[in-house]
């Protein structure tokens, strides 16, 4: 059984730099047929895609967020990372990571999602 945790602040200033951990088990981040992604919800809104990166380390960003976005990975630890900088109180919400299957295209596991919130 594969399992994802977001962990992270749950706090974070604007102007500043969001930075999230999903730790990975159950499965290695390497391994073909996957993507690692990161998915937002703010509130009261739909599911927003952020980014991805595969079992070989390609990454891939949404355009509308690719400028402040970058995704990277430790695969000692079995972990990805989401840095997202420049935040405003618009990028307040849950924040997932997610992993896709590329065969299907569909999503299998899910973290169940940790609260970042942009305030002063």
């Amino acid at each position: 059984q594969v399992q994802l945790q977001e962990s992270g602040p749950g706090l974070v200033k604007p102007s500043q730099t969001l930075s999230l951990t999903c730790t990975v088990s159950g499965g290695s981040i390497t391994t073909n047929n996957y993507y690692w992604s990161w998915i937002r919800q703010p509130p009261g809104k739909g599911l927003e895609w952020m980014g991805a990166i595969n079992y070989s380390g390609t990454t891939y960003y949404s355009p509308s967020l690719k400028s402040r976005t970058s995704i990277s990975r430790d695969t000692s630890k079995n972990q990805f990372t989401l840095q997202l900088s420049s935040v405003t109180p618009e990028d307040t919400a849950m924040y997932y990571c997610v992993r896709a299957v590329i065969d299907s295209q569909s999503y299998d596991y899910w973290g169940q999602g940790t609260q970042v919130t942009v305030s002063s």
